[in-house]
């Protein structure tokens, strides 16, 4: 471990969050094409009611993916942390306890949402004319879910060691494998719903095939245990650490429900097909903002562990500029061919034009959150977890949620209202994450302080790269 110690401890900072960003921006983007792509075959091929069954599983793919992440950002944070500490015994057993929940969560789950699928679809608001495109589609894809945890978790340890390779082949295998078959099936063969799940779950094994072959490797060269192990000691730290990750990526799915119904009674089908369209573009906007901030955790959480406290401020510092500036790129893009992207999913002029009106009141303030995202990320790092927990709420569903509800049924603002409770929340929440980072920040420059004064005083100051 040697060599991770020196990239963690020693390398420019700059560096290391391009290095490490690039394989979790991928693994985001491969994860978010899931979905979107079997939507746009969906929506050019099978048209309205397609896209609203997809609509309607989007919010269990969000938990599924949702706890996959939180496994994996908890364990590698963990494992992180426990490497800084020079503990590596107790590391290779956060990546054996991580690997046997992930693995029997999502057994359990898969077996769960099979059985209760139907009740669980109409709770979220299927009608009869998408409940059977819906049960479709959810009931084969429900069985890719193991597999593509597993993937999410390995690609997250690989990361911590080090290597980046794995995740960044593994998750193109399965994007690319995806869009084949979507074509080969949703186009070819008609085969609709069903063809688009079976492209991603088929997808998703491939993808896990190529992650675990590997990770065997790795796992034999880094003596980690073998075999099924759950241990209350190394699984509520996962967890804990986890948790707020979990929450970012489960909330959008929440969100998505509770909008769907907001919609549906304030502006009909309309209202829900393009919510439905915009969510897609602008979930990706996120995926630089997240890769960024996932990367950073790592490399801050090991130095929390050496408590080389220069340079985990060095560490958020850059992370919350390179976040704030490839946001910038991404929103730019997005603003400039908004039509263009809209149309990729709907052929209705109606539709596009709702949609691109919608989706530039949503992100008008857009590159600002990012100082709200990255600071979750961080607190992860420092094990705050209560911090990150509360943060990772606030913006979606302490204000968001309650703001969008009170411009629609208050003020009767109809789908403008639910539009424009984004950039309201992301605005509070830059504003709220920006007040405590500036404390934690205080409270770091002190520790800064007094490691220059011990370092004076022995007459040495190492050289510690930026």
């Amino acid at each position: 471990m040697g060599k991770n110690n020196k990239l963690f401890g020693e390398e420019k900072i700059g560096k290391l969050l391009i290095k490490f960003s690039i394989p979790i921006i991928i693994s985001f983007l491969v994860s978010e094409l899931y979905n979107m792509v079997d939507t746009l075959f969906v929506g050019r091929n099978v048209g309205r009611y397609g896209i609203g069954a997809l609509v309607l599983v989007f919010p269990i793919q969000r938990i599924i993916i949702a706890l996959s992440i939180m496994i994996g950002v908890g364990t590698s944070t963990a494992f992180s942390r426990s490497n800084g500490q020079n503990n590596m015994d107790k590391a290779r057993k956060f990546v054996r306890n991580g690997f046997s929940l992930s693995f029997l969560l999502m057994s359990s789950l898969t077996a769960i949402i099979y059985i209760f699928s139907d009740k669980i679809l109409v709770g979220l608001g299927a009608s009869e004319q998408t409940l059977q495109y819906a049960n479709t589609y959810l009931n084969i894809i429900i069985f890719g879910s193991t597999f593509l945890s597993l993937t999410t978790f390995i690609s997250h340890v690989m990361i911590s060691l080090g290597n980046n390779k794995v995740s960044i082949i593994s998750t193109s295998i399965g994007a690319i494998v995806n869009i084949i078959f979507d074509y080969i099936l949703v186009v070819k063969f008609h085969m609709g719903v069903k063809g688009a799940a079976i492209a991603t779950t088929v997808s998703q094994i491939i993808g896990f095939s190529y992650a675990y072959y590997n990770y065997l490797k790795v796992k034999k060269e880094y003596k980690i245990p073998s075999g099924f192990h759950l241990d209350k000691k190394f699984i509520m730290p996962i967890i804990l650490v986890g948790l707020s990750a979990f929450i970012i990526e489960s909330e959008d799915g929440i969100l998505m429900a509770a909008l769907n119904h907001l919609l549906l009674n304030t502006v009909g089908d309309n209202g829900i097909i393009v919510l439905g369209v915009i969510s897609k573009v602008y979930m990706f906007l996120f995926i630089t903002m997240f890769g960024i901030a996932s990367a950073m955790q790592p490399i801050a959480a090991y130095n929390v562990g050496a408590k080389n406290y220069k340079r985990l401020k060095s560490v958020m510092e850059k992370t919350a500029v390179y976040a704030f500036l490839t946001s910038a790129i991404m929103w730019a893009g997005a603003m400039i061919f908004t039509p263009q992207l809209m149309a990729l999913f709907v052929k209705d002029a109606e539709i596009i034009e709702e949609s691109a009106k919608a989706f530039r009141i949503m992100v008008s303030v857009f590159p600002i959150v990012s100082i709200y995202y990255v600071s979750i990320f961080y607190f992860q790092a420092l094990g705050k977890a209560k911090a990150s927990i509360l943060m990772s709420i606030f913006k979606q569903l302490i204000l968001m949620l309650p703001i969008s509800i009170i411009l629609v049924k208050v003020f009767h603002l109809g789908a403008i209202g639910v539009w424009l409770s984004y950039p309201i929340s992301d605005i509070l929440a830059s504003i709220a994450s920006f007040m405590l980072i500036r404390e934690e920040s205080y409270k770091l420059n002190i520790k800064v302080e007094e490691q220059i004064a011990i370092e004076n005083r022995k007459g040495t100051i190492p050289f510690v790269s930026n």
